[in-house]
């Protein structure tokens, strides 16, 4: 369970600090293009590491994850990076639903009220929002999209190895990422972006998908999400120490409100994990 749980927090560690290093690097190169690349590299050692994997499954996977980073790098152009940020996390309220209707999976009083606070927490870090525009209605599929790519991760890791919804999702989306491109037409690409495309394929993609599939079972979808809400504090937290930027005090406050948030629901999972290992133990001790 620990080991679950803290698994989830360093991807999304690693998630977050993506954000400033992106930023430093995508000056002057196409996003789509950048994440094509980025794929690209991570099917491609995918592929001789684990082999082709299980085309069915990790291919609905991969144009989930397309549709994301499409929809989501679309609507930036469109909508602002605030609006664009706030809106994608909060793909958390569609994973409740999802979890249910197909995996049944029932969110509990801690879990809701987890979900509350969090996306109070989310408004406040991204300083909140105002208008809704057709950028904010593509970065709305953007994060149904995500959700569903939760939801079905714990759903297929489940029939198969984790490391067999590797290579095909990968492909997928930077074939998607690259068809999209054609229309962008920049085709530009500098030595950072190579080192960060390099970078974030190895860990972002291939190491954190995989312990994503590996461990995401084991907390279940809800309790998933919500650590996975660490991603935009860790990246304030790299972004202060890479770039300089700074948090106001009210985004401070929502920075908090969703590290307890992820608190408040992890706690929770643990000692339902407790109490169904005392149970098992109380059986045992009983059939002696």
């Amino acid at each position: 369970m620990a080991r679950a749980l803290l698994s989830l927090l360093f991807v999304s560690f690693i998630w977050g600090s993506t954000f400033p290093i992106q930023k430093i690097v995508l000056v002057g190169v196409s996003p789509t293009f950048y994440i094509a690349v980025r794929f690209f590299i991570a099917a491609l050692v995918s592929y001789f590491l684990f082999g082709k994997g299980n085309v069915k499954y990790g291919s609905i996977l991969g144009t989930l994850l397309g549709i994301a980073y499409t929809t989501q790098t679309w609507g930036l152009t469109i909508t602002t990076s605030t609006k664009s940020g706030f809106i994608t996390s909060m793909y958390i309220v569609f994973v409740p639903v999802f979890a249910y209707l197909l995996e049944r999976e029932i969110p509990t009083i801690f879990q809701i009220v987890s979900f509350f606070v969090a996306s109070l927490g989310l408004y406040m870090i991204s300083g909140g929002i105002k208008g809704f525009n057709f950028g904010d209605f593509l970065t709305l599929i953007c994060a149904v999209s995500f959700a569903l790519h939760v939801v079905l991760i714990t759903m297929f890791s489940k029939r198969v190895k984790e490391v067999d919804l590797l290579f095909p999702q990968f492909l997928v989306v930077g074939i998607l990422n690259l068809i999209l491109n054609v229309f962008w037409k920049n085709w530009n690409f500098t030595l950072p972006a190579v080192g960060s495309a390099v970078f974030t394929a190895l860990a972002a993609t291939i190491l954190a998908i995989y312990l994503q599939a590996k461990y995401q079972k084991a907390l279940g979808n809800n309790v998933s999400a919500i650590v996975f809400l660490g991603e935009p504090v860790f990246a304030a937290v790299v972004s202060y120490f890479m770039l300089g930027e700074t948090m106001a005090g009210k985004q401070l406050l929502g920075a908090i409100l969703l590290l307890i948030s992820m608190v408040f629901s992890s706690l929770e999972r643990v000692k339902i994990v407790r109490e169904a290992n005392q149970k098992g133990r109380d059986e045992c001790e009983d059939s002696l």
